[in-house]
């Protein structure tokens, strides 16, 4: 089957795969790994569960083959796995993929930011949550200050990575950060990305009244800037975007919660235990790993990465909306990345 016709053969497109390459993580945040669950007694995945780099890089060839273009690593703490470069450069390798990201926290990107370019990555997704460095390490609970999150941004930069701050927004914990981080990253000439709370995993203690939305942190941002909205670059792109009017610096908007996307989506993630989940908040992955260690070819793997997109009918964020199907199994963030 030539590649248009394996194209052809999915009712939607399917454009970005994410891709957690570990369960684990050095921050234990409220937002995927809280304390009380991801304390020194919790057992993550033996090595011998997560995906080889082989098998990573095979997946993400079939997945080439049917479209995607973009890929995305992450965790857990992604460069908490073990020569991530050696991976970046198959990644770089496959034909049809023309966007290599990585979700980090920051902490080890000031050692590893050069090397990861060189690979062939070409941006970062950066967590960071709060300016100031007492809350920033009460929302990680490791005591790990901004100091070392700023020396992986100046890293990247350095280094000729393209960057985005993620700041997710817990209303009573640090919405008081909202401006005083849009002012931060203006200054710096990086986009800050602001991430409504969300209910992924079933350990986050999420309640809606914990969410500061979209339309909130617009008013209070319109409150000292001049703001104007900025079109979409491709179906599909999730941020809501903004521009500081009179230059190039941007904000954007993740709006699971208050305005769904669910109908544009066009992207599936593969957990860190080798599971195929094509929606953030559906719980029901599919096991691939089963697959790529059985003797089963490329083809038929193929085949079955079609009929699972083509047979997909999560709307959850839509559904959330609608009052429906709150109950339903999801997959923790630590293991399926953001």
């Amino acid at each position: 089957m030539d590649s248009m016709k394996i194209k052809d053969a999915l009712d939607r497109p399917l454009r970005d795969l994410r891709i957690s390459v570990i369960d684990r993580c050095n921050f234990r945040c409220q937002y995927c790994m809280p304390a009380e669950i991801f304390n020194e007694n919790f057992h993550f995945l033996p090595h011998n569960e997560l995906l080889s780099y082989e098998e990573i890089e095979r997946v993400a060839k079939i997945f080439a083959s049917l479209g995607v273009e973009k890929l995305r690593l992450t965790g857990g703490e992604p460069l908490l796995r073990r020569e991530l470069p050696v991976l970046i450069e198959k990644l770089s390798k496959i034909e049809g993929i023309n966007d290599i990201g990585l979700t980090t926290n920051g902490v080890f990107l000031k050692r590893y930011a050069k090397e990861l370019k060189e690979a062939g990555l070409d941006r970062v997704n950066i967590s960071l949550d709060s300016i100031d460095d007492e809350l920033f390490k009460q929302i990680n609970g490791r005591n790990i200050g901004t100091k070392k999150v700023m020396e992986g941004i100046t890293a990247a930069k350095e280094a000729g990575l393209g960057i985005k701050i993620n700041m997710v927004v817990k209303k009573g914990l640090n919405e008081s950060q909202i401006l005083p981080m849009a002012r931060y990253c203006k200054e710096e000439g990086v986009q800050l990305r602001y991430i409504e709370f969300m209910d992924v995993g079933s350990t986050n203690g999420w309640q809606m009244d914990n969410v500061v939305t979209k339309k909130e942190i617009l008013q209070m941002l319109e409150s000292e800037f001049e703001l104007e909205a900025v079109e979409e670059d491709y179906f599909g792109e999730v941020a809501k975007r903004y521009r500081y009017i009179g230059t190039d610096n941007q904000v954007g908007f993740i709006t699971s919660v208050s305005e769904s996307f669910c109908g544009s989506c066009t992207r599936a993630r593969l957990s860190a235990n080798g599971s195929l989940f094509t929606c953030l908040f559906n719980g029901n992955g599919h096991d691939l790993k089963e697959l790529l260690r059985s003797d089963m070819n490329d083809e038929d793997l193929r085949e079955h990465l079609i009929g699972w997109w083509n047979h997909r009918k999560d709307r959850y964020s839509d559904e959330r909306i609608e009052g429906k199907n709150q109950n339903q199994q999801k997959i923790e963030m630590s293991y399926i990345g953001g």
